[in-house]
């Protein structure tokens, strides 16, 4: 484990990760959910504050196209078109990333791209893509998010600012964060 411990829970300026992501969603959703684990202190952060919680289906592999596939059940039945994903690893993106991404995404999809490459967890997915990634996921498998975004036709939506994107993996990694946030 890089981080050492629970990284959704850390916190940064005062204010556990994963509800720094769940604020800045809710300035662009109607209805904002939290993908956590069953036990978890980010599952009792997130229950705490009220959002809906998402868990990964047990017979899919770890990773975030199991959370993508646990969000985009939750959105359908919610009567939703679509579905926002953002990290809570990654607390210094543009405050316009979601509606530029929803903007840009048509109905379809839509990701993140800076001069470092694609951001596949700062996207929006269609809720019709749901068959795609179930079937994805079939047999234990966890093909690359971005791959999936990309046999979807998402369209890329450039950011300037690579910096906005940087993720934090390392305790020094939410220091550095820290410090430019001032």
């Amino acid at each position: 484990m890089r981080f050492g411990g629970e990284k959704a829970a850390a916190e940064l300026a005062g204010r556990p990760l994963i509800l720094r992501a769940a604020q800045r969603l809710q300035r662009s959703c109607h209805v904002v959910a939290a993908s956590v684990r069953a036990g978890s202190e980010s599952e009792r952060l997130a229950r705490t504050a009220g959002l809906p919680l998402l868990y990964d289906m047990p017979a899919d592999a770890s990773g975030p196209l199991a959370g993508v596939k646990a969000g985009l059940l939750w959105a359908r039945d919610q009567g939703a078109r679509a579905l926002a994903v953002s990290p809570c690893d990654v607390p210094l993106l543009p405050d316009d990333f979601v509606d530029r991404l929803l903007a840009a995404a048509g109905g379809g999809a839509a990701l993140a791209e800076t001069a470092a490459g694609s951001q596949p967890l700062c996207a929006v997915w269609p809720v019709t893509a749901l068959p795609q990634v179930v079937e994805a996921l079939q047999g234990g498998h966890h093909p690359p998010t971005w791959r999936l975004l990309q046999s979807l036709g998402a369209t890329r939506v450039r950011f300037a600012d690579a910096g906005a994107f940087a993720n934090i993996n390392t305790r020094a990694d939410l220091v550095a964060i820290a410090d430019r946030l001032g």
